[in-house]
């Protein structure tokens, strides 16, 4: 499937030990800790990846706290995105070869010098690309394909709002959602993270320390309301969006950063006749992810090629400062993607 082979044909991989990071216990970053491990083996539909580069992620930090344990089979090592050279295959495996070049999305063990793969939930690395640009990549688009686009059916003519927008996630959605003719309004905490989405096409950058967030987009919409909501904050927020909701309005729950418990007047959901869903990715059969990767092939990844979308990376880290990357994930001060490298 891939294109970028080896020069010098098929890779071997003889290494038996790998180096990886785990949580030795429940906590801060500080509970990062770097290990030795058996390169794992390949079962007969997946892939193993010689990793140049991962995506550190929010539910990378959750995972490390103690509140997201790793769904069944998949690995405790951290990590949900890599890039690099393919070094095995399995017995079933036919789009795949050694020596290609690959991005994946992963349910675990992204956080290592090997790590194996779904081979349907590998994806291409566009020409031109860096491992590192393409590891920044299948944790998001998964995430806005399935949640934007499959389960809140965003169509060209149609408003989004998304919160987090200066996220990996959030400038992700505002590039798709552009591309695909939409009208995108954001939210995000600082006036510099609203440039950088406005930056990435935003129509509408929204400062929530500073602005109401619901009579802008009121204004905005002449009181009609947003036809998709992509939210990773909760809280007090599920309220204020089924205000803000169009009739028909569809809002997509991906996280709950401001919490999951909350009071909110369902009667605007029976009046609008609003449709409220959410899901995770990470528990999802290979099948259902294998099923968005080639969603993503026939849609979207011309967009990449092309340049329509394009990585935004905030800061790269050596593999062994994994500590200071989750530290700064959870300072929330930066805009984008924040990756290791190998």
């Amino acid at each position: 499937m891939s294109q970028n082979s080896s020069q010098t044909g098929m890779i071997m991989q003889d290494a038996t030990e790998m180096k990886a990071i785990i949580a030795s216990e429940p906590g801060g970053p500080e509970k990062l800790q770097v290990i030795t491990r058996p390169v794992p083996t390949p079962a007969d539909d997946q892939i193993l990846i010689k990793v140049k580069a991962a995506g550190v992620n929010r539910p990378d930090c959750i995972q490390r706290a103690g509140n997201y344990p790793p769904p069944p089979g998949a690995s405790d090592i951290l990590g949900l995105e890599v890039a690099g050279e393919i070094v095995k295959v399995g017995a079933n495996v036919t789009d795949w070869k050694e020596g290609d070049s690959a991005a994946a999305l992963v349910s675990g063990g992204g956080y290592a010098e090997y790590c194996l793969a779904h081979a349907g939930s590998a994806l291409e690395i566009p020409k031109g690309w860096s491992f590192t640009e393409a590891a920044s990549m299948p944790e998001n688009i998964f995430t806005v394909w399935h949640n934007v686009f499959q389960r809140g059916k965003l169509r060209a003519e149609e408003t989004l709002l998304v919160h987090g927008g200066s996220s990996g996630i959030g400038l992700t959605a505002i590039q798709l959602g552009k591309a695909f003719g939409a009208k995108v309004a954001v939210t995000a905490g600082s006036d510099e993270k609203c440039q950088a989405c406005l930056d990435a096409g935003a129509d509408l950058a929204i400062n929530y320390k500073t602005q109401d967030f619901v009579t802008e987009i009121k204004n905005w919409t002449n009181r009609k309301g947003v036809n998709v909501i992509l939210d990773m904050v909760g809280g007090d927020y599920i309220s204020k969006n089924y205000i803000v909701a169009a009739e028909e309005g569809r809002i997509v729950q991906i996280a709950f950063l401001n919490g999951g418990v909350v009071e909110a007047d369902f009667r605007r959901l029976m009046m609008k006749r609003l449709i409220h869903t959410g899901s995770t990715l990470r528990a999802r059969s290979d099948a259902v992810k294998a099923d968005i990767a080639k969603e993503l092939r026939m849609e979207v990844w011309q967009l990449l090629r092309c340049g329509l979308v394009k990585p935004q990376i905030y800061k790269c880290f050596p593999f062994e400062e994994a500590v200071k990357a989750h530290e700064l994930m959870e300072s929330s001060s930066h805009i984008g993607k924040i990756m290791l490298e190998l």
